[in-house]
């Protein structure tokens, strides 16, 4: 099922700030590396630039550190990729096809390296914030394994998640 726009993660946007977010990203790093930051002035920089840019909170992000997360191209596409928006009118629907996406993880058919085939595995935050935006009832436990009475693992199928978001 195809999602709305409004819905759909505004990866046109993204990518026309990608590069620039990560060249930032890096010159922070090779400047860091030449002469240290110990005052966090450029950190603050970076942080300033990004902001002004994407109109982001970067307190979230670690820009320092990045290599101890996901890497350099991931943060700087979790950075450039908009917030998701509050929509009034998500079907019910809708809501199945996001959490299919989140529970499936099956990546787009096109091979040919698109910016979108690229990032792909790396939209799962945009979905978990867009239903934490739009739903009381999203839990982030309805999409990890969890333990039952019995000390048994399990996890929800897409239509229980559906069902006890859509409640």
């Amino acid at each position: 099922m195809q999602l709305r726009d409004v819905l759909e993660p505004d990866l046109k946007t993204a990518e026309q700030h990608y590069q620039t977010i990560l060249d930032a990203i890096l010159q922070y790093t090779d400047f860091c590396d030449q002469n240290g930051d110990e005052n966090f002035s450029e950190y603050e920089k970076l942080e300033l630039k990004l902001s002004l840019l994407t109109g982001k909170d970067m307190s979230i992000f670690n820009l320092a550190e990045w290599w101890e997360e996901e890497g350099a191209e991931p943060l700087a596409f979790k950075i450039s990729l908009p917030d998701p928006l509050i929509i009034d009118d998500i079907s019910k629907e809708e809501l199945k096809e996001i959490v299919t996406r989140l529970k499936t993880c099956t990546a787009p058919s096109d091979e040919d390296g698109s910016f979108h085939s690229q990032f792909y595995f790396h939209l799962d935050d945009y979905y978990h914030s867009l239903l934490s935006l739009n739903f009381g009832a999203y839990e982030l436990k309805l999409f990890q394994r969890n333990k039952d009475n019995s000390g048994n693992y399990f996890e929800y199928p897409v239509d229980e998640i559906v069902a006890k978001i859509w409640s």
